[in-house]
């Protein structure tokens, strides 16, 4: 009898014993295969597609709403100029009668960018956005704040306490002005255009880069998406929709224009800004591959100078400037215009 007791509360206990290890193989098992898809993400995920023939959905992009097209009138114009400053950026869109400044290049760049858009005849910028804090888009956005009107500043809620950051606020706040953030979706409207916010990050990131703001500007029929110095990280958040004209991320660095961002956005037409002989390599010659692999005719602004287009809301134009914006000189494209010159062409 009691052997028989013995027999069943051993088997009992060799039953449970298998089960409990069991139990652990498994989760040993999804431990290690959760660890190998976080280091080798596309491998895995090309293993179950193409071996195991099961579809996979690679990411959680968000989805944010965009206009296929604006209404504009038969006198509507668009001009946009991505100015060559060197190492650094900076875009001007105007749109009818409203005015958008997208980053100011560096603070030796913020006298002579200031001159050159007067002398285009501007007096009031409607908007104007920091995409992020380094020193390279905001640095001369002191001198901005100091020699216009201007209407709404946008930045991303991430301070950082360099003294460029530190003397643009006080800039701003001795105007009476303050800095409003934005979120993804935000709109604004920009004469017969529209911007929307595709992505933003307002918290603090080991990158200020991944902070930048990255804007999809629509006019009429064409498209444009301007991105700051947002990498690949920031790219692949977002589900983006085509475009025509591309500013191309980080100016042209290896961590931004991925091939998946590319073959969404499509762009026929890709601007680098970037400063000639620049110690960092930029454009790098794989995001340069990446680009030409999809048919974009690139414009680079450390050959190209300033890049201006031009659209009624159907077509556009693009013409090479050559400037004297740039204020380092060894970065800069020598130049036989001056801000004179343009001041003489608008009056």
């Amino acid at each position: 009898m009691n052997n028989s007791r013995e027999k069943k509360l051993k088997k009992k206990i060799g039953d449970n014993t298998k089960k409990i290890i069991g139990t652990l193989i498994i989760a040993l098992m999804i431990l290690i295969v959760s660890i190998i898809s976080d280091m080798f993400p596309e491998q895995v995920n090309n293993y179950i597609e193409s071996d195991l023939n099961i579809p996979v959905n690679e990411t959680n992009a968000i989805t944010v709403s965009t206009l296929e097209s604006t209404v504009v009138t038969s006198d509507s114009e668009l001009k946009i100029y991505y100015f060559d400053v060197g190492q650094a950026d900076s875009e001007l869109i105007i749109a009818d009668d409203k005015v958008m400044l997208i980053d100011a290049g560096n603070a030796e760049d913020g006298s002579n960018l200031a001159k050159y858009i007067k002398a285009l005849g501007v007096k009031k910028i409607d908007y104007l956005v920091g995409t992020h804090a380094h020193e390279d888009h905001i640095g001369g956005m002191e001198q901005i704040v100091k020699s216009f009107d201007i209407g709404m500043i946008y930045m991303p809620d991430v301070s950082t306490t360099t003294r460029t950051y530190e003397n643009l606020l006080e800039a701003i706040s001795k105007k009476g002005l303050g800095v409003s953030s934005v979120e993804i979706g935000d709109t604004i409207p920009v004469g017969s255009g529209v911007c929307t916010v595709m992505n933003v990050r307002n918290d603090e990131q080991d990158d200020l880069n991944d902070t930048s703001i990255c804007l999809h500007f629509v006019y009429g029929e064409n498209k444009f998406l301007f991105m700051g110095d947002a990498s690949e990280n920031m790219e692949k958040e977002i589900e983006w929709p085509e475009v025509d004209v591309l500013k191309v991320g980080h100016h042209g660095s290896s961590t931004s224009s991925s091939e998946d961002f590319l073959s969404q956005t499509k762009p026929k037409v890709a601007i680098i800004s970037c400063g000639v002989n620049n110690t960092y390599g930029h454009p790098n010659e794989d995001a340069l591959k990446r680009l030409e692999n999809i048919g974009a005719e690139i414009y680079r602004t450390d050959k190209d100078g300033t890049i201006l287009l031009t659209s009624n809301g159907s077509t556009y134009n693009i013409q090479t400037i050559k400037t004297n914006i740039d204020g380092n000189e060894s970065t800069s494209n020598k130049s036989e215009n001056t801000v004179e010159d343009e001041e003489n062409k608008a009056a």
